[in-house]
């Protein structure tokens, strides 16, 4: 970021901004690694380099780990104070991360309208199942691209096998929370789709079914995507109560509602949400998304854009200062929202 957009310490925070990112629903998305102990073919690992690119060429290595607990706490309760309160942890796999325990066991209450999701592969949940039964976790949100040991390590190049998968959503549905399924929709694993949502029906676990978005990372799999037409279609046959959601950020939905499960499906048909730097931006032809999420990465990175790298700000040296990081934050929002980033 350069020095001539950077805000005056003495210049009042506008939050208007963050907060109006907040009221649509955005979210705040903190990346706690991105190690992973599987390597999907489409990761782009929250704009890191993802595990299987670290696989193939050894010198391609991750940025590395500068946020600790205290950091990652510091940033969250700043969002939070600001209306932020949507909060999702990722990865690669945020279970693998040495700072994972700490961080979930001290969270600040979300308060009625805030909450708290795990986003998982689902393998290292009973390992930490103790411990994530005392958080404030409101949720865990359980990919399943795959429902065989074959379509497993076609797209995930792991040898686990789906029984280590199936065992962790057991396992987060013991924990009492709110266990959610998604699903990439794939020509890998387009003969399995429907035996996924009849896993997700029979468990009542509600789904989410997602088109491929493009990112450089997985540039290659564009022969992989599929529409999500048919699984629309297929939806159609099993329920009548279908409405859609065009409100707020990221893609548009269609929402599906059988037997009081709740089947979700992220369509690109249904426009997305732009702001201000999106309009000159030269990758908003590969865009399919929007700005919906704020990133927060392990390494002290915040960005308001999977594609846009340099669009990242550093936040290392704020972290001593809760009021600064919150005015840096918001004045980068601010200048991103208004196309003057």
């Amino acid at each position: 970021m350069s020095q001539s957009l950077m805000p005056s310490p003495q210049a009042p925070v506008d939050l208007t901004a963050l907060a109006n990112f907040a009221a649509l629903r955005g979210q705040l998305r903190v990346s706690l690694t991105p190690q992973c102990n599987i390597a999907c073919r489409f990761c782009h690992n929250e704009s890191d380099v993802p595990p299987p690119l670290m696989r193939i060429d050894r010198r391609q290595r991750p940025r590395r780990r500068e946020l600790d607990a205290r950091g990652v706490l510091t940033v969250v309760n700043a969002m939070m104070e600001a209306g932020l309160k949507r909060v999702y942890f990722t990865g690669g796999e945020p279970l693998l991360s040495p700072i994972a325990r700490p961080v979930m066991s001290e969270l600040p209450d979300a308060g009625p309208d805030g909450s708290y999701t795990l986003i998982t592969n689902g393998t290292r949940v009973r390992a930490n199942r103790t411990w994530l039964r005392r958080t404030r976790l409101g949720r865990l949100k359980v990919s399943l691209h795959y429902f065989s040991d074959d379509s497993l390590y076609e797209i995930a190049q792991t040898k686990l096998g789906i029984a280590a998968v199936l065992d962790g959503i057991d396992a987060a549905l013991e924990l009492n929370r709110t266990v959610e399924l998604n699903c990439l929709l794939l020509k890998e694993n387009a003969h399995e789709v429907r035996h996924i949502l009849d896993y997700a029906l029979g468990r009542r676990l509600p789904m989410q079914f997602i088109e491929l978005v493009d990112t450089d990372f997985n540039s290659g799999m564009t022969g992989s995507a599929m529409s999500a037409d048919g699984i629309i279609s297929h939806l159609r046959t099993l329920t009548s109560d279908e409405h859609t959601v065009v409100a707020g950020v990221g893609q548009g939905r269609r929402i599906f509602r059988i037997d009081d499960v709740e089947v979700e499906v992220i369509h690109r048909d249904l426009g997305r949400y732009h702001v201000g730097q999106c309009g000159p931006c030269p990758k908003r032809h590969l865009c399919a998304e929007g700005f919906w999420a704020l990133r927060v990465d392990h390494a002290g990175g915040v960005q308001p854009c999977l594609l846009r790298d340099d669009l990242r700000l550093k936040i290392n040296h704020l972290l001593d200062d809760p009021a600064a990081l919150l005015h840096a934050v918001a004045h980068h929002i601010d200048a991103f929202t208004k196309g003057t980033l």
